[in-house]
């Protein structure tokens, strides 16, 4: 009978061995090479880095305005906190005053047995002197009674300042929320610009960041001094002539979202900043700064106009003539002289 054997299964070698082997070794490079190709950023050009990052300042820029505008709500709601609740306080003090005369009132009565005064009157040992003492008790029951009266209407009032400083309260704690999301907008904006900057040369970002008129963001002390006439158009109101003055002299000063000076400033704060140096005072934010005067074309404007930028006003610069403006741009920029041209115009002010 002949033995049963079992077929002899052929080993991978040779030329079969080496060519299972190269492809996958092709399939493993071909999966990692669309791995990469999948993950790899994709490499910006200065040029694209520029409108990149000039987008993420503006949207910045939105961002921090709502950040002052709830900056300075929070601030006003505190303020408001602040006062009821020194207001509670002396209110407290008067009714604890007055809970202590009648207390003593109440003791008095309770160590003299509690008689009423007509009948301690009438077995008074001077009779003389009845109608006279029955008078001043009654005139001193009439004031226990207005007495009684006041300490009710003092603790009506504290309730109703212990509500109305609940409800700042309540009002301080939401503006505190609203802060903390509008400044991580602000600093998430921020930080992606930095990022997108970091990866260019030196170079590279100096021409990202110029705009051509860093030459002009200095002025001598001599030139400080000057009357201020900026091209062929003088500021008509002294007051805006001493706007535009201190802007001058913060020429260079960093720029610093939420700032308000005096050694560094965002768009609104310079303006606001100026304005209160010359005696006026202007709301915080671009949103309500652009209603803080009255409206002037483009063709009237004169120095010490507020020219607001962007469809939603979230950028401003203060006006000194010839078609130039001071603000202060970004973080990559100090404050300088720019060409109001070099954003879109979305409106004008007249402060005074």
């Amino acid at each position: 009978m002949a033995a049963h054997r079992r077929p002899r299964q052929r080993s991978l070698g040779g030329s079969t061995a080496r060519t299972a082997v190269t492809l996958a070794l092709a399939g493993a490079a071909t999966a990692t090479a669309f791995e990469g190709t999948g993950n790899a950023e994709p490499q910006l050009t200065p040029a694209q880095v520029k409108a990149k990052v000039d987008q993420l300042y503006q949207e910045a820029e939105e961002a921090t305005q709502k950040y002052d505008g709830a900056k300075d709500k929070a601030d006003t709601a505190q303020r408001r906190l602040t006062s009821l609740q020194d207001e509670t306080a002396r209110a407290q003090q008067k009714l604890n005053s007055a809970r202590d005369a009648l207390g003593l009132v109440a003791a008095a009565q309770y160590r003299d047995g509690g008689i009423d005064p007509a009948w301690q009157l009438a077995l008074s040992s001077d009779p003389d002197r009845y109608l006279d003492d029955a008078a001043i008790a009654e005139r001193a029951g009439d004031r226990q009674a207005g007495a009684v009266t006041r300490v009710r209407q003092q603790l009506r009032d504290i309730e109703q300042l212990r509500g109305a400083a609940h409800v700042e309260l309540t009002a301080l704690r939401s503006r505190q929320a609203e802060l903390k999301r509008e400044k991580s907008a602000v600093t998430g904006k921020l930080d992606e610009a930095r990022q997108l900057l970091d990866r260019l040369s030196p170079q590279q970002r100096s021409a990202v960041t110029a705009d051509g008129t860093t030459a002009r963001a200095s002025r001598s002390a001599a030139d400080a001094r000057a009357p201020l006439t900026a091209g062929s158009v003088a500021a008509t109101d002294s007051r805006a002539a001493a706007a535009v003055a201190y802007a001058y002299a913060k020429l260079g000063s960093p720029y610093v979202w939420g700032a308000t000076g005096p050694d560094a400033f965002d768009c609104s704060g310079l303006a606001q900043a100026a304005y209160r140096s010359a005696g006026v005072s202007i709301p915080r934010t671009t949103y309500a700064q652009i209603n803080a005067g009255r409206r002037v074309s483009r063709s009237e404007l004169q120095p010490g106009d507020l020219v607001f930028f962007y469809s939603g006003i979230s950028h401003v610069g203060i006006y000194i003539g010839d078609g130039q403006m001071i603000h202060a741009p970004n973080p990559s920029a100090p404050v300088r002289i720019a060409p109001i041209d070099e954003m879109p115009f979305a409106g004008a002010t007249r402060v005074v």
